[in-house]
């Protein structure tokens, strides 16, 4: 750390005023926030190649033009450096700023529009980066070659797949693993892969409550190297814990596809889209092996609930569109996985159904047969519907929810419905009743009710170990649900 305050006086002029060390990422780097006129990070590495690998790669992107934290100083040794503080904030994260949506599958206009912003932004690192970058100080790895897939595979091989009790034939599970390398391998490594490109390596600078205003800013790539740009499109849109719905998958691989043209015109989008789905395939292998590790071996439960659930769920879906033909006794192996109990929410205990309606329209039905629960109304509230400029929003939308929140009491007012739904939600579990329904309704379904819907479905799921079904009645594209298993 006396190194770090060191370069902070050298670039600086004067010594911090205070240094913290700021919380733990997934590496064994440690970073510090050196708090002064500027505010900067400093970081301490185990690696002096990976060091010199993030240095090399920032100053080479910012002659690229691209928005990477720029590096003021490095020790005599390459152990430690000081770089550009892009946020002070959590929520100068993009994971932050999407976590809640994360969790209720529920993404705003605003959000969607940041994952639409890293995704024009990747393929400009990919390929704007790449011109005349030097790949001789890429860390530990130049490209992406035979020996770093086959790392990767028996990752998920032994960290994986043999601590699941899955019985398998090595023999015919390596034939389908070399085989898939032969494919990966064919694909072109014309471009910069960044290997870690995720929303937690996104910072917004800026004012991260206005995202419109935010410019857009990346880290944590010195694991970059040259390869096919596919992987990185996998890495970032199939991120588990992202949760991302399925057509916002889509909406996001199109947003690519549309950027990428502009660097490569003639690309073939049929061989794209084929490309793509065995890049997901080996990416989503890739991070089982990591998250493997973590929850098998180091024994972090967070990972089984939270990262290998979620990952086990994108190979589900991957494998509803088809088996992976060219990977027989692979695909036999996926299916196994998917089907395992660890791995699948049952459907016991309570549900608890959370709906917005219109009372225009009448009181929602219920289901379950038993004649309905909690019925609030919320049309006390100030209504953002009298006004235009909201007319065409919901209660999902950010401009309505900061007039929400600032024009009404709808937050007071929705602690006094969670102290009676949760007295309620605690004597159904103990007395093991299997459904609840609460509903919210205003005048049009739209603002106020949708509004206070998603907050009591998040505040339920976070605090209970039930099945919420969220849904609203004037708004049916928003339906789903809420598994104790998708708790972040």
């Amino acid at each position: 750390m006396e190194r770090l305050i060191e370069l902070y006086k050298n670039f600086v002029g004067s010594e911090p005023s205070e240094v913290k060390l700021m919380e733990k990422s997934g590496s064994n780097r440690q970073y510090y926030r050196l708090t002064g006129n500027p505010s900067i990070v400093g970081v301490i590495g185990e690696s002096r190649e990976e060091n010199e690998a993030f240095i090399y790669m920032a100053g080479h992107f910012r002659k690229q033009g691209l928005p990477v934290p720029e590096v003021y100083g490095v020790s005599d040794d390459h152990m430690a450096y000081i770089q550009e503080d892009l946020g002070k904030k959590p929520e100068n994260i993009l994971w932050n700023k999407i976590r809640r949506s994360a969790m209720t599958h529920a993404f705003t206009s605003d959000e969607k529009a940041l994952l639409r912003r890293a995704l024009c932004d990747l393929v400009d690192i990919q390929f704007r980066g790449a011109k005349d970058f030097d790949y001789s100080h890429c860390y530990p790895a130049e490209c992406f070659d035979e020996r770093s897939i086959k790392w990767d595979l028996n990752y998920f091989k032994y960290c994986f797949l043999k601590a699941t009790g899955v019985v398998f034939n090595e023999e015919k599970l390596e034939n389908d693993f070399e085989q898939l390398t032969r494919d990966l391998l064919t694909v072109p490594s014309e471009t910069f892969m960044y290997r870690d490109f995720q929303s937690r390596n996104v910072m917004l600078v800026g004012d991260a409550e206005h995202p419109e205003n935010c410019k857009l800013a990346y880290i944590d790539f010195q694991g970059g190297r040259r390869g096919p740009y596919y992987y990185d499109v996998a890495s970032f849109v199939w991120q588990s814990r992202a949760k991302y719905p399925e057509a916002l998958k889509q909406e996001l691989v199109k947003t690519y596809l549309t950027k990428l043209k502009e660097y490569k015109p003639d690309v073939d989008e049929k061989e794209f889209y084929t490309n793509l789905r065995l890049f997901v395939l080996f990416r989503t292998l890739q991070v089982l092996g990591a998250y493997g590790f973590r929850g098998y071996f180091e024994k972090k439960p967070d990972f089984m609930k939270n990262s290998i659930v979620p990952t086990i769920a994108n190979l589900r879906h991957m494998i509803a569109d088809g088996p992976f033909e060219r990977y027989p006794y692979l695909s036999h192996i996926i299916n196994q996985l998917v089907n395992l109990k660890d791995f699948v929410s049952e459907d016991k205990g309570l549900t608890v159904r959370v709906m917005s309606f219109a009372f225009k329209k009448g009181i929602p039905h219920d289901p379950s047969g038993n004649g309905g629960g909690f019925v609030f109304d919320c049309r006390a509230l100030n209504n953002p519907g009298k006004y235009d400029r909201y007319k065409a929003f919901t209660g999902l939308d950010k401009n309505v929810i900061d007039f929400l929140k600032k024009e009404s009491t709808i937050d007071k007012w929705l602690e006094h419905v969670y102290a009676l739904v949760d007295e309620s939600v605690e004597r159904y579990v103990k007395r093991n009743f299997t459904d609840l329904m609460v509903c919210f309704g205003c005048t049009g379904g739209q603002h106020r009710s949708v509004y206070a819907a998603e907050r009591l479905a998040e505040h339920i799921h976070e605090k209970f170990n039930v099945r919420v079904e969220l849904s609203h009645r004037e708004q049916p594209d928003h339906e789903r649900t809420l598994n104790p298993v998708d708790k972040l």
